[in-house]
């Protein structure tokens, strides 16, 4: 069996999507002549915590931890925040256009201009004299590193070089081109340096892959090196594993995490004229919120005069975040007020697509997510204004519901089961082996 170092920050116990990608992939490159070796932090600052995950690493699985300095335990502790083992907090991403505290502005400050690609850089040579050491005694065929964070790139990138091992840069989402990044108050030479990492990475990586096709585009551009397209996806044996029991109400559900600078205002608005009018709607209707949401959100829906109709579940683990899906009359998906993010296409979008529920999409009719809800005929992307295209929406899912069929058709979607996906990532990492004989 052939072996692939993973380099992740995000591994089980911790959750959210960020871990998933690669949880999913280890499971399943066995099958495809695969030994996962994982490359993950001792001590990690945990979004979430969902030990269920840890039930899907696979037997052939090697994991190798090291402890790191982590500046956002600092960070956190300096602003009297709760980590994940202690609940946490609701905010979801404090990276974004939202008004901000003295403290948060200059948090980002030092954040973008003193640790470059990000806070887990103090970890990168620590990770570099370990592995060096580790692999040979222990030789891998491949190595993958998974970001963000970027920092997982650079570590990648230096054992690549100096052990001449095919690497695979894994972009989850952007580097400089992020939603995000322009929020961070980067100094002109930060910037600079930031640009000049990312283009090193992209052109030192044997392959590049990214998870929408508007961003492997956008890599393609900037590099000679073949980015490969390879997106999130869903895992069918979670879906059947879930067991639906209907509470016979109306749910219009979003599953993970719900920003502020998402905040659907236009359907809330409809939503509540839809219950001011039809008296037998507002007694079936309800807000399933399963996740991190901000408090801006929910305060939103509570002014909305919504309130009464919202059942906030908080973090799930992932297993039950399915079964809620699978349970919805109608899941939404907003993206985030931002340009950047029409290149995006949200992970939970795949798992929303396997529940066989309709997906109200709220955000840039023209992006990445719209073309592949659009393609699959799994529901309908409105702009954030659009208030009859969501109307409808809603409408016609309401008519569903009270005539006992909600499910879509799900045309195509079996390209993007995990299982499948693996397997097109095995396929790449075996071509990149041949092109080394």
């Amino acid at each position: 069996m052939k072996r692939v170092l993973i380099i992740s920050y995000y591994w089980p116990p911790s959750g959210g999507s960020g871990v998933q990608r690669w949880v999913k992939f280890a499971k399943y490159l066995p099958e495809e002549g695969w030994q996962p070796v994982i490359y993950t932090p001792e001590n990690p600052e945990l979004i979430a915590i969902d030990r269920t995950l840890e039930q899907e690493i696979p037997d052939e699985a090697e994991i190798l931890r090291k402890r790191i300095i982590e500046p956002y335990g600092i960070y956190r502790r300096l602003l009297g925040k709760q980590s994940a083992a202690d609940g946490g907090s609701n905010e979801v991403n404090p990276v974004n256009s939202q008004k901000k505290t003295f403290m948060q502005k200059a948090s980002l400050f030092i954040r973008g201009n003193f640790f470059i690609p990000d806070p887990r850089c103090v970890w990168i040579w620590p990770s570099v004299c370990f592995l060096k050491k580790y692999l040979k005694d222990n030789p891998v065929d491949i190595i993958v590193s998974t970001g963000p964070p970027h920092s997982m790139h650079l570590i990648a990138r230096h054992i690549s070089k100096a052990m001449d091992i095919p690497w695979i840069a894994d972009f989850r989402d952007p580097w400089t081109r992020m939603f995000y990044f322009k929020h961070l108050s980067l100094s002109g030479y930060a910037l600079k340096k930031h640009k000049k990492l990312e283009k090193k990475v992209l052109d030192d990586a044997s392959a590049v892959v990214a998870v929408s096709p508007l961003v492997q585009s956008e890599f393609q551009e900037m590099t000679s090196t073949p980015v490969e397209l390879i997106t999130n996806g869903y895992d069918e044996s979670d879906f059947a594993d879930a067991v639906v029991e209907s509470d016979g109400y109306f749910n219009i559900t979003h599953t993970g995490l719900f920003a502020s600078d998402g905040n659907p205002d236009v359907l809330w608005k409809v939503l509540a004229e839809k219950c001011a009018e039809d008296k037998e709607f507002s007694d079936m209707m309800r807000i399933s919120l399963v996740g991190k949401t901000d408090k801006e959100v929910s305060a939103s829906i509570e002014r909305s005069g919504l309130g009464k109709h919202i059942r906030d579940h908080g973090y799930q683990p992932h297993l039950v975040a399915v079964k809620e899906q699978k349970s919805a009359s109608m899941l939404i998906l907003p993206l985030r007020k931002e340009p950047e993010y029409k290149a995006t296409i949200p992970g939970k979008l795949f798992e929303y697509m396997a529940s066989g529920n309709p997906i109200l999409g709220i955000g840039q009719t023209d992006g990445a997510m719209a073309s592949i809800i659009g393609s699959t005929k799994t529901g309908t992307v409105a702009d954030w204004d659009d208030e009859k295209t969501i109307s409808e929406f809603i409408d016609n899912c309401w008519q569903k519901f009270k005539s006992g069929s909600s499910e879509t058709e799900n045309d195509n979607i079996s390209q993007y089961s995990r299982r499948a996906l693996a397997g097109k990532m095995a396929a790449l990492m075996y071509s990149l082996l041949r092109q080394e004989k």
